[in-house]
């Protein structure tokens, strides 16, 4: 599952497959752990960057509050909203409006993040989690 995430979020990020891949996802999907690569962490936060043509990183991270990041992630981990809402011992309307927040919080960055695989791909770009934790 996690390979085919990695290539939907690249794929969705505009990164061209036979192009500057950046380096962390190509050892994930050849099967090494991002962590092989020195230059992993650079070059995922340069995705988005690298998708609308920039050159320099520019500061558009939203600042999450922690109980947001820990909802964030343990949705993208889950199979469901009610999944999720189960391991946090919170309804799934709660994790809905954290996820609507959130979802607010990138937009008003310029960042928008409709769909999961989005959400996933921002959380990976602002440094929230890393390829090793999937």
């Amino acid at each position: 599952m996690c390979k085919d995430v990695l290539v939907t979020v690249v794929s969705e990020a505009g990164v061209p497959l036979g192009g500057p891949l950046p380096v962390a996802v190509h050892g994930v999907v050849a099967g090494r752990g991002a962590a092989e690569s020195t230059h992993a962490p650079n070059e995922i936060a340069r995705m988005d960057d690298y998708r609308r043509g920039h050159d320099a990183v520019v500061s558009r991270r939203p600042m999450l509050s922690r109980r947001e990041v820990e909802v964030l992630l343990t949705w993208l981990r889950a199979e469901s909203k009610e999944d999720a809402a189960a391991e946090l011992f919170i309804s799934a309307s709660t994790v809905s409006t954290h996820l609507a927040r959130i979802r607010a919080k990138y937009t008003a960055a310029g960042r928008p993040a409709p769909t999961k695989t989005h959400l996933l791909a921002r959380a990976l770009q602002d440094g929230y989690t890393s390829l090793d934790r999937w």
